[in-house]
């Protein structure tokens, strides 16, 4: 069965848990992006009075920024997003030690022995991801599937309809963003992965790359016949 059609109403992945007001505030600031005082109050059951509270002592602490965004007559919104320091808040796993490792392989044994490494969790991962799968035959159901996969690995999976007819797989937190800067084979195996999976019938193409800049991955799935 397909998840609710708008992402907006989806809950926090199981991979990251929180537990203060200040941290749930972060998670959706992390999982939706900009929102209002109003908004955030909102989805945490609370008041807009509450959650502006908790702003301004995130903001105090250099986690989430204001910005005005004006949108026809009357004032502007009070739109808060996470601040670089926020974002990193949301952990990336062994990063130093990662990246020291990568560029280690690539120094002494050169750039093949670092693709055959890629190529190796290639299968492995691909191999784990198609046991969990097995039954599978609908591709909401193989999504559902990738999406709890991909949250216990810490990287805040969700997928909806979107109204072009088309699926989006969503993963608004890469916890090996620093391997995969320093080394986007990484990235291009993962995409080379969900595509084996999915099935040759479906076609799947990223179309946001935290790598890139952009807040999150995003990923559009469709089938192709």
């Amino acid at each position: 069965m397909a998840r609710d059609t708008n992402p907006q109403n989806s809950t926090p992945s199981a991979g990251y848990t929180t537990r203060s007001a200040g941290d749930r505030i972060l998670m959706q600031l992390k999982m939706h992006g900009g929102l209002t005082a109003a908004e955030l109050g909102k989805r945490l059951g609370t008041t807009g009075e509450a959650a502006r509270q908790q702003l301004a002592r995130l903001a105090e602490t250099g986690l989430v920024e204001p910005e005005s965004q004006r949108s026809g007559v009357g004032r502007p919104r009070q739109v808060w997003s996470l601040t670089a320091a926020g974002e990193a808040h949301f952990p990336d796993t062994h990063a130093t030690l990662t990246v020291e490792l990568l560029e280690s392989i690539r120094a002494e044994l050169g750039e093949a022995a670092l693709e055959t490494v890629i190529a190796a969790r290639e299968r492995r991962t691909g191999g784990l991801y198609r046991t969990a799968m097995d039954g599978c035959d609908s591709l909401d159901e193989k999504l559902a599937v990738l999406t709890r996969l991909r949250s216990a690995e810490g990287y805040m999976a969700d997928w909806y309809a979107a109204e072009d007819g088309t699926r989006r797989f969503v993963e608004h937190h890469c916890p090996i963003c620093a391997a995969a800067t320093a080394c986007q084979g990484f990235c291009r195996s993962e995409l080379a992965i969900f595509r084996q999976l999915l099935g040759p019938s479906v076609d799947i193409r990223r179309d946001e790359h935290i790598v890139k800049g952009s807040r999150r991955c995003t990923y559009v799935v469709s089938e192709t016949r």
